[in-house]
């Protein structure tokens, strides 16, 4: 499997014979994900689908907090000098 700009995902787990289908949507940059197989087993794949998502999520707005944080410690810095 793999994930973004085709890095390689590490870690998958086997669980059932789920299909999931990804399309692009091009011009907003989402993906649409369709999930093929018994009711119990959608429901599953969609949490993990939906916890994958809001675990990527966080951990690029941190990414834009310390980003932030770092660019105001700069132009703090030059405002001394």
């Amino acid at each position: 499997m793999f994930g973004l700009a085709g890095s390689r995902v590490l870690d998958i787990e086997q669980v059932s014979k789920v299909i999931l289908e990804l399309k692009v949507l091009e011009p907003l940059g989402f993906t649409e994900v369709m999930i093929y197989d018994s009711y119990l087993y959608k429901l599953w794949a969609r949490w993990m689908v939906q916890s994958l998502a809001e675990w990527h999520h966080q951990q690029q707005e941190q990414g834009i907090l310390k980003l932030e944080d770092t660019m105001k410690l700069f132009l703090e810095l030059q405002q001394c000098t």
